[in-house]
């Protein structure tokens, strides 16, 4: 039975017996193995982009560009006021001091989407709040701070609106300050000229970006869409969280876990309940659930014991293949395409760790691929070794190990052990030690590379 959050003979990755000295049920010649990056390459190379579509923009987000976008109106589109204050003439202001303040004859109110606008002539001034368009003859908005507001009294702490201002918004206002020519004054084209590129084909759409594709007023929007990601695991023993645990039961937490991480990735999860350990079960399952997938994950029963059903559900048409990997933990991997759509499929391992370290190293640059993005993979760096005692590898075989990552130190520490049901390490890590395979023991103080998760 495929287990989720412990090791069982039958559907553990066997890491932890091979490190002890226990024959490997699936020993064979070493050639028979694929190392990490062989294994990343096959699956890479049989993922291509989804073809674009036009989304809506809210529809859009997270999703890739696949064509430049220019701006057809320049941003803003006229000059208008950065602040609540008066729109005036630099010469009619000029030696204004709170002694000798410029007296101006106020003639109107300039609102956010004014028309017919008002012309400042010499000696006036025009009450204009943020974002109005700057009214004919007037060169620079001082703030209402700077004056009195129109009370004939002291500096102005605020506006009042138009209906309650002394006067009826006329009268005169005094102004205490000079202001130079376009003082708070943001420039037609300021944030972008017509024509100018707005974003690149390429382009991830972020909140900003949505933002910025609505301002140039576009309603919709070319891209790649965010890859429908389905995932299932498997196990007779597995009940869903919420659930009363019957003896030898266990609750799912490997399609939560990956279909949380699908979406980190950015695709669109859908989480199947767990499927029992039914060969025809699953077969059926995975065939209805392709009507929505772009990329199918499952987690369990891919190893050699005799509920291994995905093996037995998947390998009799020879769709997918299954494999050995030089690694630790997640040695037994799936990968082929199903269905007449040819959609992509990943068996992952059913130990917690061993699914999720092997959703990071092939899964989640499939989808990254399918989105058509640039940076498939997570960022590395390299790290100094803080731990008590030297960390212990199988040689041939590539480690991944948890651990928490100072980036004022640069230095990484390990969490919990190399056991691949340690789920609550892992929930405290936020990186990836890699131990390359030819090295069997990395000394405190030395360097290593590390996959930063988050």
């Amino acid at each position: 039975m495929s287990s989720s959050t412990a090791p069982s003979p039958s559907h553990d990755d066997h890491d932890a017996d091979r490190e002890k000295g226990a024959p490997d049920p699936c020993a064979g010649p070493a050639r028979d193995l694929w190392t990490v990056d062989e294994h990343l390459a096959d699956v890479l190379a049989s993922v291509s982009p989804l073809e674009p579509i036009e989304l809506q923009l809210l529809d859009a987000q997270g999703c890739v560009l696949v064509e430049d976008v220019t701006v057809p109106v320049a941003l803003p589109p006229f000059d208008n006021s950065s602040m609540d204050g008066y729109a005036v003439r630099v010469a009619d202001v000029a030696g204004a001091t709170e002694e000798f303040p410029a007296v101006l004859t106020v003639i109107g109110d300039v609102a956010a989407g004014a028309d017919g606008l008002p012309e400042v002539g010499p000696g006036q001034a025009a009450r204009i709040m943020t974002g109005a368009p700057l009214p004919p003859g007037a060169e620079a908005v001082v703030p209402v701070e700077w004056t009195d507001g129109g009370t004939g009294g002291g500096a102005a702490t605020g506006m009042s609106a138009a209906s309650a201002a002394p006067e009826g918004a006329a009268g005169e206002v005094r102004v205490h300050r000079a202001a130079e020519a376009r003082a708070h004054v943001r420039a037609r084209g300021s944030d972008v000229r017509a024509g100018g590129l707005a974003l690149a084909a390429g382009t991830v759409l972020g909140p900003p970006q949505i933002g910025l594709l609505a301002a140039i007023g576009r309603g919709t929007v070319r891209v790649r869409p965010r890859p429908r990601v389905v995932v299932l695991s498997t196990g007779s023993e597995l009940v869903q969280p919420g659930e009363q645990l019957g003896p030898g039961q266990i609750h799912d937490s490997n399609s939560f876990a990956l279909a949380a991480a699908a979406r980190d990735a950015g695709a669109l999860a859908y989480r199947v309940g767990a499927v029992a350990d039914d060969a025809e079960s699953l077969r059926s399952t995975i065939e209805d659930q392709l009507i929505r997938a772009d990329l199918i994950v499952t987690t369990g029963g891919v190893s050699v014991g005799a509920y291994d059903v995905v093996k037995e559900a998947l390998t009799a048409d020879g769709e997918v293949d299954f494999r050995r990997l030089a690694m630790q933990p997640g040695k037994p991997q799936g990968f082929g395409a199903i269905g007449a759509e040819r959609i992509p499929l990943l068996a992952l391992p059913g130990n917690p760790v061993s699914s999720y370290v092997s959703f990071e190293l092939f899964v989640r640059p499939a989808i990254r691929a399918l989105m058509g993005v640039e940076d498939l993979h997570r960022p590395r760096v390299r790290a100094v070794l803080d731990a008590d005692a030297p960390l212990r590898s199988p040689a041939g075989r590539r480690q991944f190990l948890r651990g928490v990552y100072d980036r004022e130190t640069g230095a990484v520490t390990p969490v919990g052990g190399a056991g691949s049901h340690l789920i609550a390490a892992l929930a405290h890590a936020d990186c990836l030690l890699v131990v390359p395979e030819e090295t069997e023991s990395v000394a405190p103080g030395a360097e290593l590379e590390v996959v930063l998760l988050g």
